[in-house]
């Protein structure tokens, strides 16, 4: 299934400055590896070493943060958009 993988400023080093690539997947762990295989190191600054997605990092399948999904499960069906997002911190 290709879908479509919107990438944020910090980690274009890794796409070419691309801010938009496709992937391959079923599902978001799918993609991921997709990505890591075509741009090598980007997945390793959305996924933590045990697996979990980085605390500061959002991801989005089709406007749904995945968090409140299936996680690294959720269903990526052909067509679908994937936003990749750092957490903004902040306060007065």
């Amino acid at each position: 299934m290709a879908v479509s993988v919107r990438i944020p400023t910090i980690l274009r080093s890794y796409t070419n400055d691309e801010s938009q690539v496709s992937a391959e997947g079923d599902r978001l762990s799918d993609v991921l590896e997709s990505l890591e295989s075509t741009y090598p190191g980007i997945r390793a600054r959305i996924v933590d070493e045990d697996g979990k997605l980085r605390r500061f990092v959002n991801v989005y399948v089709a406007e749904e943060d995945v968090r409140f999904a299936e996680g690294l499960d959720t269903r990526t069906p052909d067509g679908t958009q994937i936003s990749v997002i750092p957490a903004v911190a902040g306060g007065c």
